[in-house]
């Protein structure tokens, strides 16, 4: 299928895991790929992956400022946008007692503040009938010890997809969640856990997932794909889980 044949699309964090994965799916089906990230070589390597026309951004998510030049820049090459990704996110699990307000700012900055104001600088650069997915998470519905900051972050990303897409309808502009469970990716490996933690902590976390596995980054970016696409036109400020059934079953 070629369902994104000259249609352009942005990926915020997009050089490994879920958006990567994603910006694949998009190139595959014909897309013209734009991701973001941090490091600047692994960057290079996943636009290598994306064909020709696919453009590479540094840019720290959490920061306004980038935001804004992020923006300024699409703009300077002439791209105008057709779909949204917002996946760039931070992860870090402490137990309430523990928190302090450093690792508060450094979520919310990341998982809330950065995609409100990347979306608000994009506004100029979204053709009519563009989609926005965010990527949320199940951690916001379920109450997993540890996962406080975490947690209200996405839920906040929750809210944002209603009354974004309220706001936005009359533009054409449509926003959703897309709220993975557990997903194989190496976000994993940055909750701040030691190699016997995060083994044990995966192990808890399998068990309690009714298909009995970890999700795969393709298969949730089939689901953005689906939220991306004129078929979904009437799926509007509304959250998809995809969780193996962890938080239905």
């Amino acid at each position: 299928m070629n369902r994104f044949n000259q249609k352009t699309v942005l990926i915020t964090g997009g050089s490994s895991g879920i958006g990567l994965a994603t910006a694949q799916a998009f190139a595959a089906e014909g897309a013209r790929v734009v991701i973001t990230g941090r490091d600047a070589a692994s960057l290079e390597q996943a636009r290598a992956t994306l064909g020709s026309t696919a453009l590479a951004v540094v840019n720290d998510a959490g920061s306004t400022t980038a935001a804004q030049a992020l923006a300024a820049s699409l703009s300077t090459e002439g791209v105008r946008l057709d779909a949204v990704f917002l996946n760039a996110g931070a992860a870090k699990f402490a137990p309430f007692a523990d928190v302090d307000e450093a690792l508060w700012d450094q979520i919310f900055n990341t998982n809330i503040k950065g995609p409100y104001f990347q979306l608000q600088a994009l506004l100029p650069l979204l053709n009519h009938g563009a989609s926005v997915v965010i990527n949320g998470s199940i951690n916001a519905r379920i109450g997993m010890p540890n996962t406080s900051v975490y947690a209200a972050s996405k839920a906040a990303v929750i809210s944002l997809a209603k009354t974004l897409s309220a706001e936005l309808l009359p533009r054409g502009v449509r926003v959703n969640v897309l709220s993975p469970g557990p997903v194989a990716t190496p976000i994993y490996n940055k909750l701040g856990l030691d190699a016997a933690q995060l083994e044990a902590t995966a192990a808890q976390i399998q068990s309690q997932i009714p298909l009995g596995r970890f999700g795969t980054p393709e298969e949730i970016a089939a689901t953005v794909l689906h939220l991306s696409s004129p078929e979904s036109a009437y799926i509007v400020g509304t959250e998809i889980i995809a969780d193996g059934g962890m938080s239905q079953l």
